[in-house]
């Protein structure tokens, strides 16, 4: 089981908020996460906020929150894709899923409805609803996810259930909301912004009779902190990650279970009119042939498509929310820079690399970082690390490998290779340890065989080096980080000697010209290249 706490309105009674969490993990032991929905600030001074910010008082448990549901509290949330916004307090961003290091899956859209274009920041829109669907409903082995996150109520929600008190569901709240309800059978949804306390009885997910038994849903608003009433505002839930359960186990129904009150016949068309339905896309579609000349077109698991004439459909990748230049699918990918691709990952050229033998290794699905990655992701990964440390070895290079995960949407894991004859191992860790301390970075040695996951939550800002001996370095990025450090050290003259390629914007080549170092690239790392072997 993970033990969480759920949240509703702060409104900037931080320490009223962790005093709380304090006496409660005092008396009943720690919990893994506190999950914050509604408004985090208020529009009270920010001195209280100021000691977080700045490390004066600190968040006693990891801490997530959703955006701005204002105009006014918005100046607080800089990045949409969400950051740290103080130590152990994560701002999880605009709409997306999160998965915590035990598997849980968190789906969470901050801000309010809104149906009119342009959606201001702290809004959500329909396609928003939509694509967070499309991101997740279009595979058939989808069931459901463990958590919900959103400030407002969803419309309807008190629909053939107990009474919700002064709040009239049928007027208030969003339709959004109950639309993306009603498609992410979330296990639990917490919602706030009502000012009030309201436990629905758990309310089933399928048609009896006409479908399978699927697990129930328990929505749960939660009051303001520290309110006169004494409403609840603070609620704690133990919950095994719906992937590890056994499914008889998680289909069990409770016995107070009702009928779904987002599905009636009159309200079933106006929550389904605002959200287009999501398209299915084949699973196939991102892998495109490498191999003309072999005349051989590579099924998606990497095999001979000759020898097994129904390939097995892999589960589909993440998507992402919008344009990415990196996931395999989406036309934004240069892919004559493609050089060999796997069943999870592929291997591209870095745009304007250090060297012409730069590589990046990506995962075809849209990961954010390592931490996010699944386990079958990680295995190939690994592999694809594995066999580029062999290949450059045998042309006397040594490889270093590093992500920066920080204003940054899909997965780069650069791979670098330095001539042997250029600096010994030690010289490359030296040169990162003192090019950070300059800079005042803290990169601290991790121990070799520790797991990323470990040591960063999903959503931590982070940049990370490992070394051809295995040697790790690691560094929590608080507020900002150069962006180019990683390439930097590298250009330096401690190691290549190359300090006017630091920008990968200066090294840029014509097409013609990366597609030729393509070609070089593919033609020299074929005998070492996995994904080829039948």
């Amino acid at each position: 089981y993970r033990h969480n706490l759920a949240c509703g309105d702060v409104e900037g009674k931080f320490d009223i908020l962790f005093n709380r969490v304090r006496a409660i993990q005092k008396k009943s032991g720690n919990f893994d996460l506190l999950l914050c929905v509604g408004n985090f600030f208020g529009s009270t001074p920010d001195a209280e906020w100021e000691e977080y910010k700045t490390g004066i008082k600190k968040a006693p448990i990891q801490t997530y929150v959703l955006g701005a549901n204002n105009q006014e509290t918005v100046k607080y949330f800089q990045d949409a894709d969400g950051c740290e916004l103080a130590e152990n307090i994560t701002y999880l961003g605009r709409k997306g899923i999160f998965t915590g290091s035990s598997g849980l899956q968190i789906v969470y859209l901050s801000g309010t409805e809104s149906l009119n274009e342009p959606v201001p920041g702290y809004n959500f829109s329909p396609k928003d609803v939509s694509s967070l669907r499309t991101m997740l409903c279009t595979t058939s082995q989808f069931k459901g996810v463990d958590i919900l996150l959103t400030s407002p109520w969803p419309k309807y929600v008190g629909n053939f259930g107990n009474s919700s008190g002064e709040v009239d569901t049928k007027k208030c709240g969003s339709a959004l909301a109950s639309s993306l309800a009603m498609g992410l059978k979330p296990r639990y949804h917490f919602a706030a912004l009502e000012k009030t306390y309201y436990e629905r009885l758990p309310y089933r997910n399928h048609i009896v009779l006409q479908e399978n038994a699927q697990h129930a849903t328990r929505f749960i608003a939660l009051a303001n902190v520290g309110n006169p009433e004494k409403k609840k505002y603070l609620y704690a839930f133990s919950i095994v990650p719906m992937k590890l359960m056994d499914a008889a186990e998680l289909v069990k129904q409770p016995p107070d279970v009702t009928e779904n009150p987002y599905r009636k016949s009159g309200q079933e068309a106006s929550i389904g009119k605002q959200i287009p339905a999501p398209v299915e896309e084949s699973a196939c579609q991102f892998f495109f042939d490498l191999n003309e000349k072999q005349g051989r077109k590579r099924s998606s698991t990497g095999r001979d498509s000759k020898s097994s004439p129904h390939p097995k459909q892999p589960r589909k990748p993440p998507q992402p929310p919008g344009p990415c230049w990196f996931c395999l699918a989406s036309p934004e990918v240069e892919k004559h820079l493609v050089v060999s691709i796997g069943t999870h990952c592929y291997l591209a050229l870095a745009k304007g690399g250090l060297s012409d033998d730069h590589v990046l290794i990506l995962p075809i699905g849209h990961y954010q970082s390592v931490v996010e990655l699944s386990a079958e992701v990680v295995e190939e990964v690994e592999k694809y690390k594995a066999t580029l440390r062999q290949f450059f070895k045998s042309r006397g290079k040594r490889c270093v490998v590093f992500e920066r995960n920080y204003k940054s949407h899909h997965l780069q894991l650069q791979v670098i290779p330095v001539p042997v004859s250029c600096c010994a191992t030690d010289d490359i860790k030296d040169a990162f340890i003192t090019q950070a301390q300059e800079q005042q970075i803290e990169l601290l040695e991790i121990p070799e065989h520790s797991d990323i996951k470990q040591i960063a939550q999903p959503g931590t800002a982070y940049f990370y080096v490992e070394l051809d001996t295995g040697e790790k370095l690691f560094h929590r990025i608080k507020k900002n980080f150069p962006l180019q450090f990683g390439r930097e050290v590298l250009a330096s003259e401690a190691i290549l000697n190359i300090p006017g390629k630091s920008d990968w914007r200066q090294c840029q080549i014509s097409k013609e010209d990366e597609e030729t170092l393509a070609r070089r690239f593919r033609k020299d790392f074929e005998p070492y290249d996995f994904t080829l072997d039948d």
